[in-house]
């Protein structure tokens, strides 16, 4: 039993308030999962021919200067840095893959936990409202945001096997449920270049949709060979650099609600997450429907 939560917001001047108005959300899941969460932010977006790198150690006094000066010695570029507690977000003009293995080779503890134009990933364990305190959400700003609460069943607690799971650029996912054929599939999507770095199911689907817009799918259409593919039951919530989308499996026995203004769209695993927006007692509120895809966003 996990918690999940997303935010997208259709009024930009909301974007500002865009971590206080999630925090209560995440923190109402806490009951759904208390052994650790994770967020991943969308904004601040750098421009084409640039990307930024969420890192995250397990020293919170980790020398983030010192692999900062190494990426900009290796690829003759400057490196802007965030330092947010045990984390950090590089902006730089690099590709991916070349940005990765400069990491890994300068220090293999490093976890890389997104890469993007626009993506955040923020995550550790414990409490929801440590995690939001210690990354300090509630002063976040952007445009859309979806978050995890978790509660380890299939693997034990750890920041790395939390939500969010990214596994493409701007791309990531969290997952309610539980999925039988992950190991099959883990071993195919390897073989189609996709890598891994847990055991957790939940990376498996990430990869699984990652993989299918490499093969040109569009998202739609990524989730809904999704249904076909993965075998057991979930409620998915994925990010995008354009907004969020969330499915439902055709038989949909995990829980969901969403809720719709003029101002945003909200989805939760449970309503109490939602009570706290503002104008929820006159939002639209439904249940996804199973098997049916819905996307939220600038497309």
């Amino acid at each position: 039993m996990c918690g999940i939560v997303g935010l997208y917001l259709k009024n930009k001047a909301l974007e500002g308030q865009l971590g206080a108005l999630f925090e209560p959300m995440l923190v109402a899941m806490t009951g759904r999962g208390p052994d650790s969460a994770g967020f991943a932010i969308y904004g601040d977006e750098v421009p084409e021919g640039m990307i930024k790198v969420t890192l995250q150690h397990a020293d919170a006094h980790y020398p983030w200067h010192d692999l900062a000066a190494e990426l900009e010695q290796r690829f003759e570029t400057d490196v802007s840095m965030l330092h947010n507690a045990s984390a950090a977000v590089f902006k730089l003009s690099a590709q991916e893959m070349p940005v990765r293995e400069a990491i890994a080779a300068f220090d293999p503890e490093v976890r890389v936990m997104s890469v993007g134009r626009s993506i955040e990933i923020l995550k550790s364990v414990g409490l929801p409202q440590t995690i939001a305190d210690k990354f300090t959400l509630s002063g976040m700003k952007g445009s859309h945001i979806i978050g995890h609460t978790r509660m380890a069943t299939e693997s034990g607690v750890s920041m790395e096997g939390s939500h969010p799971f990214s596994t493409g650029l701007d791309l990531c996912l969290v997952h309610n449920g539980s999925l039988s054929n992950h190991n099959r599939l883990r071993q195919e999507l390897t073989k189609q270049g996709i890598d891994f770095e847990t055991e957790n199911d939940s990376e498996v689907a990430a990869g699984y949709l990652t993989w299918r817009l490499q093969e040109g799918d569009s998202l739609k259409q990524a989730l809904e060979n999704a249904m076909e593919a993965l075998d057991g039951f979930f409620t998915f919530t994925v990010g995008t650099r354009d907004g969020f989308a969330v499915v439902r499996d055709p038989i949909a026995c995990k829980p969901a609600v969403m809720a719709e203004t003029d101002d945003y769209v909200a989805m939760a695993s449970e309503y109490h997450a939602l009570a706290s927006l503002p104008g929820i007692e006159n939002a639209r509120l439904w249940e996804p429907d199973p098997g049916k895809v819905y996307f939220w966003g600038r497309d």
